[in-house]
Order: C-alpha cells, then sequence, then structure tokens
C-alpha cells in the first residue's frame, strides 16, 4: 500500500444540497466521514453549484465549502459532453476531485473519481431522469474507463461494473453505506403499519407491491395499512386496484423529513422492498439498524444488504411477497427473531470504515494521475 500523504479531496457535495434520498446521504455521510478521518491533515471541500440553492459553511463539520452560483443544468451539460470547464477555473484547487455520479468532474491536475451506485441505466433508459437518459449511458464507460479510481456502494455494483463496463477489479473500491447512528427501538405493543421508503420510480416495483399487499387485505380487513414514503407519482399505483382498498389501506406520504422517516420505522410492522435493481438498498440498512424486520427482493444487492436477517422474495412473484408478509404480521417470534439478527447484521456497516478505504482509493489515484502526466 502506498504511504499516505496529506490530500486535498474535492467532493462533488449537490446531490446532499437538497433532500437527501440514497445518493445524497451518501454524499453528506462520506463527506463528514472523510472529514473526522483526515482531521488537520486532509482537506475536505464540498463542491457545489446552484443557482437557486446555497451551500453554507458548517454543513459539514471540519469541511470547507465551495459555492458556485451556476445552474446545476448547465454546469453538467458542459462537464459531460465537453469536459468543460475544469474545477479549477470554478475555485476547486485539489489533488483529488470526486464525482457521486458515474460522470468525471474535469479537472487538470486533480486525480478523477467517480461513483457508480447501479448499472440500471443501461437497460433501462426511459425509467431514468431525463439527464440520465441524455448522457449517462452512452458515456459511462468511457468516463469509467478514464478516471483514475472508481467507487462502488455494494459487491454486486462492483460485479456489475467489472461485466459491463469492462473496467479492471484493481481499479474499483467497495465503500458501503454505514448504519445511522440509532439506537434498537423497544418493540411496539401493537401490529404497525407496513412501511416502504423509496422513490416511486419503476425499478422500486412500488406498483406489484401494492398488488401484493392488497391480496392480505382481501383477506383480512383488519391488516395493518401499507405506508409509502418518498418522491414520486403516485398515480400509477390507483391502476387495476380497488379504489376503496386503497384509500382505506394506503397511505402515500411523499418525501418525509428525517425525523418522521424515524418515527414510521419505530412504529412500522416491517419494512418491504420489491425492487427489480438496487446498487444497495439503504432503507433496509436502516429498518435494521433499528430492529426493524424486513422483506426484500431477491435482487441486486439486497440479499448481499440483508444477509440471512430479513425474507427474500422475487419481486415478480406477487404471492411470494405476499406469503413473506403474512409470515411476519402473523408470528411474533419471527419478528423478534429478525429483529436481532437485523441489529446483528447492520453493525457489519459502517462509514468510518468505508471512508478509511476511499481514502486509500484516492492515494492510489493519485498516484495514477501522476503517472499519466
Amino acid at each position: 500500500m502506498l504511504p499516505s500523504r496529506r490530500v486535498r479531496i474535492l467532493l462533488d457535495y449537490r446531490p446532499a444540497l437538497r433532500d437527501r434520498t440514497g445518493v445524497g446521504e451518501f454524499a453528506h455521510q462520506m463527506a463528514a466521514a472523510l472529514a473526522r478521518l483526515g482531521g488537520t491533515a486532509d482537506q475536505v471541500t464540498l463542491f457545489s453549484s446552484s443557482w437557486k440553492d446555497r451551500l453554507v459553511a458548517g454543513r459539514v463539520p471540519g469541511a470547507a465549502a465551495l459555492d458556485n452560483r451556476v445552474p446545476v443544468s448547465i454546469l453538467n451539460f458542459a462537464w459531460h459532453r465537453f469536459g468543460w470547464p475544469p474545477v479549477e477555473l470554478l475555485g476547486g484547487i485539489a489533488d483529488v476531485a470526486w464525482s457521486l455520479h458515474p460522470m468525471l468532474m474535469p479537472s487538470r491536475e486533480a486525480a478523477q473519481v467517480i461513483t457508480i451506485h447501479d448499472l440500471y441505466f443501461l437497460d433501462h433508459r426511459d425509467a431514468t431522469a431525463r439527464e440520465v437518459r441524455r448522457d449517462y449511458a452512452g458515456r459511462v464507460a468511457d468516463h469509467a474507463r478514464r478516471a483514475d479510481a472508481i467507487i462502488v456502494i455494494s459487491e454486486y455494483t462492483r460485479d456489475q461494473v467489472i461485466a459491463r463496463l469492462h473496467v479492471p477489479a484493481s481499479k474499483i473500491t467497495v465503500c458501503r453505506p454505514g448504519a445511522p447512528a440509532w439506537a434498537p427501538r423497544h418493540e411496539p405493543a401493537t401490529v404497525g403499519p407496513i412501511l416502504h421508503i423509496g422513490t416511486l420510480e419503476p425499478r422500486k416495483n412500488v406498483a406489484a407491491l401494492v398488488k401484493a399487499y392488497l391480496e392480505l387485505v382481501k383477506e383480512d380487513r383488519r391488516t395493518a395499512p401499507l405506508m409509502l414514503a418518498g418522491q414520486g407519482d403516485s398515480a400509477v399505483l390507483l391502476s387495476g386496484n380497488d379504489p376503496e382498498l386503497m384509500r382505506t389501506h394506503v397511505r402515500v406520504l411523499g418525501y418525509v423529513s428525517d425525523a418522521e422517516r424515524l418515527r414510521l420505522y419505530r412504529e412500522a410492522s416491517m419494512l418491504v422492498m420489491a425492487s427489480v435493481d438496487e446498487g444497495f438498498g439503504l432503507p433496509a440498512l436502516e429498518a435494521m439498524t433499528l430492529g426493524v424486520p424486513v422483506v426484500v427482493s431477491s435482487r441486486g444487492a439486497l440479499p448481499e444488504v440483508v444477509g440471512d436477517a430479513g425474507l427474500l422474495a422475487d419481486p415478480d412473484d406477487r404471492p411470494a411477497f405476499a406469503a413473506a408478509m403474512r409470515r411476519v404480521l402473523g408470528d411474533p417470534g419471527l419478528r423478534r427473531d429478525m429483529a436481532q439478527r437485523g441489529i446483528e447484521q447492520s453493525r457489519r456497516f459502517n462509514w468510518d470504515a468505508s471512508a478509511a478505504r476511499a481514502r486509500e482509493a484516492f492515494d492510489v489515484a493519485v498516484e495514477r494521475r501522476r503517472a499519466r502526466r
């Protein structure tokens, strides 16, 4: 391993600038962990560009802030299409320019590091945001090839990047999200709601999850309600479902605050995720940290995250998902066993450990950059 040196890290903090979903939470927590790890030795600077939203000093203790009043859509178009302007022209003097997405942050001197959370956009371009459709699928292989290092968030994504982008394993470092600093909950006195947390996008497969859940309701109208927390268009959830059952048993909450999310976890009978693909699955880890049983898809990185602590089901098999939820609802002993297993599994995931792995990757990236000059 190369000897560690003082490193100036410029981290693209834009995914965490507003409401933090999975990528934003990863950006924020890794920035905080790197600042703790580096202390006074390293320099961590948060990069932002936005016309409306300001990045204020002190957002992450120990990290500096570089706030540019440049519309993010314009800057991304220039970066992704033309590789210009280099971050140095925007004030980003650094040894490492770390993008929290698969597209490089252009630089003159800094080593370039990208983050690949998943490769869902390669096969499902139409189910992604406009900018992702425009740039990611056609450019990710080239950006991965040119990057000095690649950070991924699971072994599953690592294997996908090697197989589909033909990137050598030596270039990739797995930095898994860490468990939140939450104490395990006290078991609720009554069976609480069934909870889903995540954006209402096609790969989350929420419409199929709702249909599986409504099968339970048709069997027993006393079934606990299904709570859906996350941004997105909920209209698709109504298609082909009984409007009365949707009204009485399904609650669409939209984006929820950190405090509200924690309250929902503490009251839930279980967390459910029927995703057809996940680069990680942070809600599953959050739920296990508190001792909330999890029923999740058998695809993507979710089996890697939950280990033997949760129940797995094929996301295309609605009866299997319904049966797994039924088991958890009807068996208090199973819920207690899953809760304990989940707490133990969650202790395998640590932000500081992931920051240390990223920091080692940055040293190697700096050496690669120097060798290319």
